[in-house]
This record gives C-alpha cells, structure tokens and sequence, in this order.
C-alpha cells in the first residue's frame, strides 16, 4: 500500500513536470513563429502585394510610418534566374512614391543589389496564411528593424492578424500598425520618383 506522503510526492512531482514543460515550450511557439521558410518560389511572388500590417524598432520611424494612406510592393522576374525587379510604393497625401531594386533570392532571403547601398538583408517567415508574405527586415548588425504582412488582399482575417501579433512580440517590435483596407492604392502609371523619405520598404 502507498502511504499518503508517497501520494503527495507523485502529485508533487507531475505538477513540477507539467510546469516544467509549460515554461520550456514557451520559446519554441516563438521559435515556430518567426522561423524563415526553407525555400520561397519566385514564380509565387511575381504581381502586386498589399501591406496589410507593419511594425518597426524604432519609435520615431514607427510613427512617421503610420501617416502614410497606404503601401504595397511589387515582383518581377528579370529573367529565369535568380534576379528579381522589387518594388515598393507608398501612398503619402495623396502623392505615390516608389523605388525599383534590383534584388536576389536564395532560399528565403532577399539581398539588394550593392548598387542601390541599402543595408538590409529581407527574410520570408513562416506564416499559416496561403495568400499572405510575412518579411523581416534586418540591418547590417543582424538586427530585426521592421516587420511587414502584405497579401493579395486588402484585410487579413482575424486569426491571420492575431498570428502577425504574436510574430511582432517574438521580435520584441512594437505594436503594429494596421493599414486601411479602404484607403486607394498608388497605381502604377502615377508614380512619384520622389523617394528619399520612404525608404522604410
């Protein structure tokens, strides 16, 4: 027969397990989170992409970002290589401003051109949405200074937002900020090359 200081030490002893574990898989939903993906088609990221959400490192950034009307990034294949045209457009008062780079893909990871001297290296995470591209962006130190949603649509669903909030607090950015689904889009023909201030894309 078990006494009840044996019953006691059992129980004892499964709740410290069960604590144990609650506490070490914490990380690893973070791990899972912002993990890069293993391989992006090129062929799946060519046409128009819609910044749905975005969050950044830096206050002062973060709320010149929230004044623009809205923002999307555009793909296209040079050729059947690896090179890829990336271009980034926002709306600000009712003016378009863009930019084309020349960018390199290798598994997940975007590389700008040395030409255009942009110190940030782009990497595609993980995400649960199929119609959805989650990009970190990283400066020269490694250091994660901007994370964006972007969709071929306008409006992320619940869950999808939800998911993007718990990636923004993986990376210890602040909260995001959350386009308008209604606000107009730059369209192409009606480009600015006024771009030296919008440079956070």
């Amino acid at each position: 027969m078990f006494s009840a200081r044996t019953y006691m030490f059992a129980a004892f002893a499964i709740t410290l397990f069960w604590l144990m574990s609650a506490i070490h898989s914490a990380p690893l939903a973070c791990e899972d989170l912002v993990r890069p993906l293993d391989q992006v088609n090129a062929q799946h990221l060519e046409g128009r992409w819609v910044l749905l959400a975005g969050s950044l490192s830096d206050p002062t950034q973060m709320k010149f970002f929230k004044r623009r009307n809205s923002s999307s990034i555009y793909f296209s294949m040079a050729n059947a290589t690896s090179s890829i045209s990336y271009t980034p457009s926002v709306l600000f008062e009712g003016k378009c401003h863009y930019q084309t780079f020349n960018v390199t893909l290798e598994g997940s990871i975007l590389t700008f051109d040395a030409r255009h001297q942009v110190n940030l290296t782009v990497v595609f995470l993980y995400t649960t949405c199929q119609d959805c591209l989650v990009m970190r962006y990283d400066n020269e130190s490694k250091k994660t200074v901007r994370l964006f949603l972007f969709s071929r649509r306008r409006e992320a669903e619940q869950e999808e937002m939800e998911e993007f909030r718990a990636q923004v607090e993986c990376l210890n950015l602040l909260p995001p900020a959350v386009m308008d689904p209604n606000e107009e889009l730059s369209p192409k023909t009606n480009f600015s090359n006024n771009v030296t201030q919008f440079n956070s894309m």
